[in-house]
């Protein structure tokens, strides 16, 4: 089965949307190597279609100009890209096609498919959600930005269930960003107060 991952841009307190305006400022070569790691073992992207639309908006240029970025940009125009959309898309950019029928369904069967590469998000925020909330995210890779934006999307919204989380990875930056890689947590338990105190307790006693 194919493994599903994620990267973000998040804010101290939690804002994952329009990270162009907060962002750019703690951008070095530490970040820029987190970030193509994560597409590096992708050979399908995922997007919805605000993120798309950014992406097809810059690389293809960033590739026919032919700068330091070039590799990178020729890369995801070499990609797969599917896109997650409501609306009836036409594509310019090439090796891109739309995402048809149920999304959860969908990707389902994408996982499923022969290959080895990774299938992989930059930004969209909304499939991320759906694809956590339905146990379809196998890696959620944030990079935690040392500002307090206090305004925006944030990247979890309110719902019924919690979604645990597994922390497989953390890096620390000479920006003050923080590179943390979550996988799904299956095995947590449930816990109580009176459990914590019992934790508490022991610790003191050691």
């Amino acid at each position: 089965m194919r493994k599903i991952t994620a990267g973000l841009f998040i804010s101290l307190d939690g804002v994952v949307g329009e990270p162009g305006d907060w962002h750019f400022p703690y951008f070095n070569d530490e970040m820029g190597i987190a970030v193509s790691s994560q597409m590096e073992t992708a050979d399908t992207m995922l997007f919805g279609r605000k993120t798309y639309d950014s992406f097809a908006g810059a690389w293809p240029e960033r590739e026919a100009a032919g700068g330091e970025d070039a590799g990178f940009a020729k890369a995801l125009g070499d990609a797969r890209k599917i896109v997650v959309s409501r609306q009836n898309l036409e594509f310019s950019w090439r090796n891109s096609e739309q995402l048809k029928g149920d999304l959860v369904e969908a990707v389902t069967a994408l996982k499923n498919e022969p290959g080895t590469g990774d299938i992989a998000l930059s930004g969209s925020v909304s499939v991320v959600r759906q694809l956590l909330a339905a146990g379809l995210l196998d890696q959620l890779s944030l990079l935690v930005h040392p500002i307090a934006v206090r305004n925006g999307l944030r990247l979890f919204d309110e719902g019924e269930w919690s979604i645990p989380l597994r922390l497989e990875s953390s890096q620390a930056f000479s920006t003050g960003v923080l590179h943390l890689v979550y996988a799904p947590d299956e095995s947590t338990s449930a816990g109580s107060y009176d459990d914590a105190k019992a934790h508490l307790s022991q610790s003191e006693s050691s």
